[in-house]
Protein backbone atom coordinates (compact mmCIF):
# COMPACT_ATOMS: atom_id res chain seq x y z
CA UNK A 1 0.00 0.00 0.00
CA UNK A 2 1.63 3.39 -0.42
CA UNK A 3 2.07 6.02 1.42
CA UNK A 4 -0.86 8.43 -0.04
CA UNK A 5 -3.13 5.56 -0.65
CA UNK A 6 -2.62 4.94 3.23
CA UNK A 7 -3.05 8.67 3.75
CA UNK A 8 -6.16 9.13 2.14
CA UNK A 9 -7.38 5.72 4.16
CA UNK A 10 -6.77 7.00 7.34
CA UNK A 11 -8.04 10.73 6.30
CA UNK A 12 -11.47 9.54 5.71
CA UNK A 13 -11.73 7.02 8.02
CA UNK A 14 -14.49 7.57 10.81
CA UNK A 15 -12.40 6.30 13.99
CA UNK A 16 -15.26 5.90 15.83
CA UNK A 17 -17.55 4.01 13.81
CA UNK A 18 -13.94 1.39 12.80
CA UNK A 19 -13.85 1.27 16.83
CA UNK A 20 -17.64 0.08 17.01
CA UNK A 21 -17.41 -2.49 14.37
CA UNK A 22 -14.29 -4.09 15.81
CA UNK A 23 -14.19 -7.19 17.68
CA UNK A 24 -11.03 -5.56 19.86
CA UNK A 25 -11.43 -1.58 19.76
CA UNK A 26 -8.38 -1.42 22.11
CA UNK A 27 -6.24 -3.64 19.80
CA UNK A 28 -7.34 -2.07 16.62
CA UNK A 29 -6.71 1.50 17.34
CA UNK A 30 -2.87 0.68 18.45
CA UNK A 31 -2.80 -0.70 15.05
CA UNK A 32 -4.45 2.63 14.04
CA UNK A 33 -1.86 4.76 16.14
CA UNK A 34 0.85 3.32 14.74
CA UNK A 35 -0.16 3.25 10.77
CA UNK A 36 -0.86 6.96 11.31
CA UNK A 37 2.75 7.47 13.20
CA UNK A 38 4.44 5.63 10.28
CA UNK A 39 2.44 7.40 7.83
CA UNK A 40 2.88 10.93 9.10
CA UNK A 41 7.01 10.23 9.42
CA UNK A 42 6.71 8.96 5.48
CA UNK A 43 5.00 12.49 4.33
CA UNK A 44 7.33 14.76 6.55
CA UNK A 45 10.30 12.84 5.23
CA UNK A 46 8.83 13.46 1.60
CA UNK A 47 8.08 16.73 2.14
CA UNK A 48 11.48 17.27 3.21
CA UNK A 49 12.57 15.55 0.23
CA UNK A 50 10.58 18.21 -1.94
CA UNK A 51 11.60 21.38 0.29
CA UNK A 52 15.28 20.48 -0.32
CA UNK A 53 14.84 19.93 -3.92
CA UNK A 54 12.93 23.48 -4.29
CA UNK A 55 16.35 24.99 -2.25
CA UNK A 56 18.52 23.32 -4.94
CA UNK A 57 16.28 24.89 -7.96
CA UNK A 58 16.27 28.16 -6.02
CA UNK A 59 19.84 28.42 -6.12
CA UNK A 60 20.02 27.28 -9.88
CA UNK A 61 17.40 29.85 -10.18
CA UNK A 62 19.54 32.96 -8.85
CA UNK A 63 22.72 31.82 -10.74
CA UNK A 64 20.57 31.81 -13.96
CA UNK A 65 19.28 34.97 -12.91
CA UNK A 66 22.68 36.52 -12.38
CA UNK A 67 23.69 35.17 -16.04
CA UNK A 68 21.17 36.47 -17.71
CA UNK A 69 21.82 39.76 -16.09
CA UNK A 70 25.22 39.21 -16.67
CA UNK A 71 24.47 39.06 -20.64
CA UNK A 72 22.07 42.04 -20.56
CA UNK A 73 24.77 44.16 -19.47
CA UNK A 74 27.48 42.99 -22.05
CA UNK A 75 24.30 44.16 -24.71
CA UNK A 76 24.02 46.97 -23.51
CA UNK A 77 28.04 48.07 -23.23
CA UNK A 78 28.57 46.31 -27.04
CA UNK A 79 25.46 48.80 -28.20
CA UNK A 80 27.37 51.90 -26.00
CA UNK A 81 30.47 51.40 -28.46
CA UNK A 82 28.52 50.35 -31.71
CA UNK A 83 28.84 46.38 -31.72
CA UNK A 84 25.22 46.02 -32.32
CA UNK A 85 26.76 42.21 -34.01
CA UNK A 86 28.11 41.31 -29.97
CA UNK A 87 24.98 43.09 -28.45
CA UNK A 88 22.45 40.45 -30.46
CA UNK A 89 24.75 37.93 -29.50
CA UNK A 90 24.94 39.24 -26.24
CA UNK A 91 20.92 38.66 -26.33
CA UNK A 92 21.02 35.28 -27.34
CA UNK A 93 22.74 34.15 -24.57
CA UNK A 94 20.40 36.14 -22.34
CA UNK A 95 17.68 34.56 -23.59
CA UNK A 96 19.35 31.56 -23.37
CA UNK A 97 19.19 31.93 -19.50
CA UNK A 98 15.97 32.86 -18.87
CA UNK A 99 14.26 30.34 -20.98
CA UNK A 100 15.92 28.27 -18.53
CA UNK A 101 14.86 30.83 -15.63
CA UNK A 102 11.63 30.66 -16.74
CA UNK A 103 11.40 26.73 -16.91
CA UNK A 104 12.61 26.79 -13.33
CA UNK A 105 10.25 29.33 -11.60
CA UNK A 106 7.28 26.76 -12.95
CA UNK A 107 9.19 23.80 -11.90
CA UNK A 108 9.89 25.99 -8.09
CA UNK A 109 5.66 26.98 -8.62
CA UNK A 110 5.03 23.08 -8.24
CA UNK A 111 7.45 22.66 -5.85
CA UNK A 112 5.69 25.23 -3.35
CA UNK A 113 2.46 23.72 -4.64
CA UNK A 114 3.25 19.82 -3.43
CA UNK A 115 5.26 21.35 -0.17
CA UNK A 116 1.88 23.25 0.61
CA UNK A 117 -0.20 19.97 0.39
CA UNK A 118 2.06 18.09 2.34
CA UNK A 119 1.74 20.70 5.12
CA UNK A 120 -1.77 20.15 4.69
CA UNK A 121 -1.36 16.91 4.80
CA UNK A 122 0.69 16.32 7.78
CA UNK A 123 -1.89 18.76 10.00
CA UNK A 124 -4.89 16.79 9.25
CA UNK A 125 -2.91 13.18 10.10
CA UNK A 126 -1.57 14.77 12.98
CA UNK A 127 -5.20 15.88 14.38
CA UNK A 128 -6.20 12.32 13.37
CA UNK A 129 -3.68 10.99 15.57
CA UNK A 130 -4.11 13.39 18.20
CA UNK A 131 -7.83 12.21 18.16
CA UNK A 132 -6.94 8.76 18.12
CA UNK A 133 -4.70 8.57 21.11
CA UNK A 134 -7.56 10.41 22.96
CA UNK A 135 -9.37 7.68 22.02
CA UNK A 136 -6.90 5.09 23.21
CA UNK A 137 -6.38 6.82 26.72
CA UNK A 138 -10.54 6.71 27.13
CA UNK A 139 -10.72 2.98 25.80
CA UNK A 140 -8.06 2.35 28.31
CA UNK A 141 -9.33 4.00 31.02
CA UNK A 142 -12.80 1.92 30.22
CA UNK A 143 -10.69 -1.22 30.22
CA UNK A 144 -9.50 -0.99 33.42
CA UNK A 145 -12.99 0.17 34.54
CA UNK A 146 -14.44 -3.15 33.15
CA UNK A 147 -11.90 -5.45 34.66
CA UNK A 148 -12.13 -3.89 37.98
CA UNK A 149 -16.01 -4.29 37.38
CA UNK A 150 -15.95 -7.57 36.75
CA UNK A 151 -13.49 -8.47 39.72
CA UNK A 152 -15.77 -6.97 42.08
CA UNK A 153 -18.87 -8.42 40.18
CA UNK A 154 -16.99 -12.22 41.04
CA UNK A 155 -16.43 -11.77 44.84
CA UNK A 156 -20.05 -10.40 45.10
CA UNK A 157 -21.18 -13.81 43.29
CA UNK A 158 -18.58 -15.80 45.48
CA UNK A 159 -19.82 -14.25 48.50
CA UNK A 160 -23.22 -14.85 47.68
CA UNK A 161 -22.41 -18.83 47.08
CA UNK A 162 -23.50 -21.11 49.28
CA UNK A 163 -20.03 -22.45 50.33
CA UNK A 164 -19.12 -18.59 51.67
CA UNK A 165 -22.54 -18.31 53.76
CA UNK A 166 -21.29 -21.82 55.40
CA UNK A 167 -17.40 -20.35 55.75
CA UNK A 168 -19.17 -17.62 57.22
CA UNK A 169 -21.30 -19.85 59.67
CA UNK A 170 -18.44 -21.29 60.65
CA UNK A 171 -16.75 -18.65 61.26
CA UNK A 172 -19.43 -17.59 63.75
CA UNK A 173 -19.60 -20.36 65.49
CA UNK A 174 -16.31 -20.66 66.18
CA UNK A 175 -16.58 -17.06 67.37
CA UNK A 176 -19.40 -18.18 69.51
CA UNK A 177 -17.53 -21.04 71.36
CA UNK A 178 -14.68 -18.92 72.00
CA UNK A 179 -17.05 -16.33 73.76
CA UNK A 180 -18.77 -19.47 75.80
CA UNK A 181 -15.36 -20.35 76.85
CA UNK A 182 -14.68 -17.10 78.15
CA UNK A 183 -17.82 -16.78 79.68
CA UNK A 184 -17.30 -20.58 81.33
CA UNK A 185 -13.90 -19.03 82.23
CA UNK A 186 -14.88 -16.19 84.55
CA UNK A 187 -18.20 -18.70 85.49
CA UNK A 188 -15.79 -20.72 87.47
CA UNK A 189 -13.43 -17.85 89.16
CA UNK A 190 -17.52 -16.26 90.47
CA UNK A 191 -18.17 -19.78 91.64
CA UNK A 192 -14.92 -20.27 93.99
CA UNK A 193 -15.00 -16.64 95.17
CA UNK A 194 -18.82 -17.50 96.06
CA UNK A 195 -17.74 -20.77 97.42
CA UNK A 196 -14.88 -19.34 100.03
CA UNK A 197 -17.59 -16.62 100.91
CA UNK A 198 -19.80 -18.92 102.04
CA UNK A 199 -17.46 -21.31 103.26
CA UNK A 200 -16.72 -18.40 105.97
CA UNK A 201 -20.08 -17.68 107.10
CA UNK A 202 -20.44 -21.56 108.13
CA UNK A 203 -17.14 -21.74 109.68
CA UNK A 204 -18.04 -18.48 112.02
CA UNK A 205 -21.76 -20.65 112.92
CA UNK A 206 -19.50 -23.38 113.61
CA UNK A 207 -16.90 -20.94 115.92
CA UNK A 208 -20.18 -19.87 117.60
CA UNK A 209 -21.34 -23.05 118.68
CA UNK A 210 -17.79 -24.55 119.79
CA UNK A 211 -17.70 -21.19 121.97
CA UNK A 212 -20.89 -22.61 123.62
CA UNK A 213 -19.82 -25.90 123.80
CA UNK A 214 -17.27 -24.40 125.73
CA UNK A 215 -18.87 -21.78 127.86
CA UNK A 216 -19.80 -23.56 131.73
CA UNK A 217 -23.56 -24.47 132.15
CA UNK A 218 -25.43 -21.37 133.99
CA UNK A 219 -27.58 -23.48 137.19
CA UNK A 220 -31.26 -22.72 136.85
CA UNK A 221 -32.95 -21.87 140.11
CA UNK A 222 -34.51 -24.34 141.95
CA UNK A 223 -32.37 -27.09 140.23
CA UNK A 224 -32.78 -30.50 142.11
CA UNK A 225 -28.54 -30.14 142.84
CA UNK A 226 -29.33 -28.09 145.45
CA UNK A 227 -31.27 -30.51 148.00
CA UNK A 228 -29.81 -32.61 151.01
Amino acid sequence: MGIFTRFRDIISSNINAMLDRAEDPEKLIKLMIREMEDTLVEIKSACAGVMAAGKKTRRQLDRLDERAHYWEEKARLAVDRGRDDLARDALVEKRKFARRAQSLENELSEHDLLVEQYQDDIRQLEEKLRAARDKQRMLVQRHIHAHNKIQAQREIRRADSSEAIMKFDELENRIERMEADAELVNYGKTSTLEKELERLCVDDEIEDELQALKSPAVPQKGSSTGKQ
